[in-house]
């Protein structure tokens, strides 16, 4: 990484403020991110991954309010939004109808959004201070296993990003699983 100690969440945010991707932990894997709402920083991330924009990422939240005006929960029955309400915050990722003000380059070729309130605390610690979601995705090349431990972490990637925030995983064993929140379907288990 462009730095080799660790960002504080302080200098975390301004660095996606200005664009840059960063590394943090997360419930299982070390994750990816940046502001879901900056093209430029999206397209590094997608580059870095070589990932297609079509595939969609997943926008993680502190907080459940983070998510307000992005999904559209009026496209659910009652009973599915209750389902994914009582699995927050918590290692559940659901893809859930996005509103109009998801950006394309999130939402890929799809019309709903990959989302998570986490309870992470460095993820929570990090959406707080941000003020909202961040992009959320394992920090590895697509194709290539997601490192649990920094010491794990691609070096060509590594040389790429614009810092990382110091933290343990939250000892889960693999990726949080992903489920249509339509359905309730898993998507990936």
């Amino acid at each position: 990484m462009s730095a080799s100690a660790p960002l504080s969440i302080t200098d975390a945010v301004r660095v996606l403020r200005h664009g840059g991707v960063i590394a943090y932990p997360t419930e299982a894997v070390w994750g990816l991110g940046c502001d879901p709402f900056d093209e430029a920083a999206v397209t590094r991330l997608l580059a870095l991954k070589q990932r297609p924009v079509d595939k969609g990422l997943i926008l993680v939240a502190g907080a459940l309010a983070q998510l307000d005006d992005l999904l559209d929960w009026q496209a659910l029955p009652t009973d599915r939004s209750e389902a994914v309400f009582a699995s927050w915050p918590g290692p559940h990722t659901w893809i859930v109808p996005a509103s109009g003000r998801v950006p394309h380059w999130i939402t890929g070729a799809h019309d709903g959004v990959a989302v998570r309130v986490s309870a992470h605390p460095v993820v929570v610690a990090l959406c707080t201070a941000f003020g909202g979601p961040l992009v959320s995705t394992s920090a590895n090349p697509a194709g290539a296993v997601p490192p649990a431990r920094l010491a794990e972490f691609d070096q060509a990637l590594v040389a790429a990003l614009h810092g990382f925030v110091a933290g343990d995983t939250g000892g889960l064993d693999r990726p949080t699983g992903i489920r249509d929140a339509r359905s309730g379907a898993w998507l990936r288990a």
